[in-house]
Parts: structure tokens; sequence; C-alpha cells
């Protein structure tokens, strides 16, 4: 083992500089953790994602020191193409989980516990490998991938691939000796899908944000934002007193949000300054930009790209209004966007859409208002906002208030390092 200091290995398959909200939680984490006393290792693949965003390489390792976590980076298939089918997603998920196996094998005994996060579930695998060997197991559920991908088409229910998945599924829930999920709706519907028995040892770790880095706009004497309206990572207007109001999404252009009845809003807005700035990439990136020219709203919406992830907090807190649009399936109802903390972090009024976690937690937080997957009700909901500057200013009190008193990422960090000693019994200092 490692001696006094504890030694953890998250297995992710995403991580900086790649942009998603996986990625950046597991960087959050890991550097949070180090300021709890444990060392941290980091195994992933080569950025991929989005596809064409990085160059493929075919090395076969390689290492690198991000914020003092070290980072192992081993090969695996890259997608290169937009929306890349099912049958070019595995050989990325899987010959990266079978590389991992191999790398454990050789350097299990080197670490106190292994943390490995899903999606994709074939990140359990290498986890298997060092449970076998005696290390401490803490899986991480960000996402129930094999019910998502049903909903979102990847994945036809009933087949042969879904039943194999599940039974692998069962297994690696079954085998590690912690379940970590984001919300109490994954928590229940792994129970009512995997074993009721499986509660005993699942934990509810929120996604959180760094409240610290995600902060509002400074305020003049008067109490009106006053900021540099220029987004520092392409030099773009994003907004500022007076300026043009921003409604603003950033992350992943993917089938689990639902852009499109976004898009379709903005021809519904009863005034015409306004615009949409959908930040990131991602699948249907391309399918949007078509909708938006068909539309003829490209005066209203703008795509900005990948941005570097510093300059997400200063986008954020110079917009008016945040939006987070999950599709409304009851696939999606348990999951929580990083993103929604973020925006609230930074003091930014949010409307969303889906059902389930993503709205009790809006309605909760007073930070937002929650609307139907519906062009007109999104298009309302702007509106109201935009008309309204002392609702928008209450709301991001509110919601500024309620993730710093119960989703600061560092304190999360703290309750993860906690049954990192207790499964590992090794001492973080």
């Amino acid at each position: 083992m490692s001696g006094n200091r504890g030694h953890v290995v998250f297995i992710s398959q995403m991580y900086p500089p790649e942009k998603g909200g996986n990625a950046s939680r597991i960087h959050d984490t890991a550097r949070n953790l180090q300021e709890h006393g444990w060392s941290v290792t980091v195994v992933t693949p080569p950025p991929s994602y989005p596809p064409g965003e990085f160059a493929p390489t075919w090395r076969r390792t390689d290492t690198e020191v991000r914020d003092g976590v070290i980072v192992h980076r081993l090969w695996t298939w890259q997608p290169r193409t937009e929306n890349p089918g099912m049958a070019r997603r595995l050989p990325y998920y899987l010959l990266f989980g079978i590389h991992v196996m191999w790398w454990l094998l050789w350097n299990a005994r080197r670490h106190d516990v292994v943390v490995t996060s899903t999606p994709p579930i074939s990140t359990g695998a290498p986890g298997l490998v060092g449970s076998i060997l005696g290390v401490p197991w803490i899986v991480d559920v960000r996402d129930l991938w094999i019910d998502a991908s049903i909903s979102l088409g990847y994945l036809r229910a009933g087949s042969r691939i879904e039943r194999l998945s599940r039974r692998f599924q069962q297994k690696v829930l079954e085998t590690a000796d912690r379940i970590s999920v984001t919300t109490p709706a994954t928590a229940a519907t792994i129970r009512d899908r995997y074993g009721e028995s499986l509660g005993e040892k699942t934990l509810v770790l929120p996604n959180g944000v760094d409240t610290e880095q995600f902060q509002p706009a400074p305020e003049s004497d008067g109490g009106t934002a006053v900021v540099d309206a220029t987004d520092p990572a392409d030099g773009s207007k994003v907004t500022a007193t007076g300026e043009r109001p921003v409604i603003v999404y950033t992350g992943n252009l993917g089938a689990a949000q639902d852009l499109e009845s976004c898009i379709r809003a903005m021809a519904h807005l009863s005034r015409d300054d306004a615009v949409l700035r959908l930040v990131g990439s991602g699948d249907l990136e391309s399918r949007l930009r078509a909708l938006t020219d068909e539309l003829g709203l490209e005066d209203c919406v703008e795509f900005a790209g990948t941005v570097d992830r510093a300059a997400i907090p200063h986008i954020l807190a110079t917009a008016t209004i945040g939006i987070a649009p999950l599709a409304d399936t009851e696939e999606l109802a348990y999951a929580m966007p990083t993103k929604v903390y973020e925006y609230l972090a930074c003091g930014l009024p949010t409307v969303t859409t889906g059902r389930g976690e993503l709205k009790e937690f809006i309605k909760s937080s007073g930070g937002g208002i929650h609307v139907d997957n519906d062009p007109v009700a999104i298009a309302r909901a702007f509106d109201d906002l935009l008309a309204d500057d002392a609702r928008r200013a209450r709301m991001g009190t509110a919601g500024r208030q309620h993730v710093v008193e119960q989703y600061d990422r560092s304190a999360i960090a703290g309750q993860l390092a906690a049954e990192l000693v207790d499964i590992s019994g090794v001492s973080s200092q």
C-alpha cells in the first residue's frame, strides 16, 4: 500500500482538456481530495470528445501532471465523426476498459482505493480486477447509462447487448464496496432494478460546484453588475450593463438536451434584442445549426463552440438567463446536470425543462423556473424573466445561497474522503 498517505486512483472515460461535465467534476474532485490529504492518480483515454476536436494519437501511454494530479492516458480507439453510432462507440469504451485492466494488474497494489466512474459501464471491468486483487472499490454512478442509451436510441431495448450489459452492471454493483450516486432518484432506481440490498452501500454525493471559482459578477455601489463585456476565450461580446441580453447554455449539444425546443422558442419571443448563446459542441451540433438556418434565426442564436474551461464562470456571470433543457423522458428523470449548479453559483436565474430531480431541484432552490418542453412555454419564461430585473435579482441571490450552503464541491469531496478512509482503513494524513 501507499504508506501514511492514502492513494486513490480514479478511472474515468473523460478528463480535461475535454469539456464535459463529468470531466470537470472528476478534475475538481481529484484536486479537492488532495486538499483533504489524499494522493490522487487519474487513468483516462486520450482526449476524444467531441470527435474532431482533438488530434487522434497512437501513443500507447502518456503521463502528465495537471494541478498536482498524476494523469495516465492509455490508448483506445478514438471516434472521429460527429454523433458516432454504437458500433463506433463500443471500441472507444471497450478497448479503454481492457487497457486499464492490464494497467491495474501491474499497479493496483500501489493504490489504497480504486474509484471507477460510469458512464460507460465498461469502466467497471478494471474495478472488478482491483477487487479481485483485494483493493477497495467505489463505483461512481453519474448516469444510468443503459437506460439513457435506450431512451436516446443508441441501444435497442431487449437486445442481446442490453441483456449482457444488465448482467455486467449487476455484477459490478454487487461487487463494489460502495456505490456513489448523484441523486436520491438514481439510488432508488438502482435499488428497484438491481436489488434492495444495494441501498445499504449506496451514498448520495451530488455533482456540486466550485463556489469560489463560479461567482456572480462584481457589483457597483448602485447594485448594478459592472463587467467586462467580452468573453476572454474568443473576444466576442457576451453581455454587460446596457448590452444585448444573453440566454446562455453551456455543455454538450447532445440528444439528452432539448436544445431544439430552445431554438424554436427564440422565434416566439416578444422582443428581438435577446440572443441564445450555445457554448459547447456535441453530436447534434450540425442538426441544430441546420434548424437555426431553416428558421431564419441566425441573428438571435449563436454557436460559440467549445471554450477554455476557465472562461465559463465569466460567460455565466455576464449572461442574463441560463437554460438547462433536459429531454422529457422517464429514463432521464434521475438526471441533475452539473451546469445547473454552475448557473446558480454565478447568480444566474435559470429556466429548466424535463422532469424528476431537475424539476424538484430548481423549485426548491428558488433560483429559477421550470416549464414544459414546449417552445412557446420556454419563450414565455424567457420573456417574463427578461422583463423583470427585480425577479431575476431575487432568483440569482436565492440560487447562489442554495448551492453555497448545500452543493459546494470542496465539502462534497470531504464526504468522499471520509468514505475512502472508512473502506480502506488508511489515513489521508
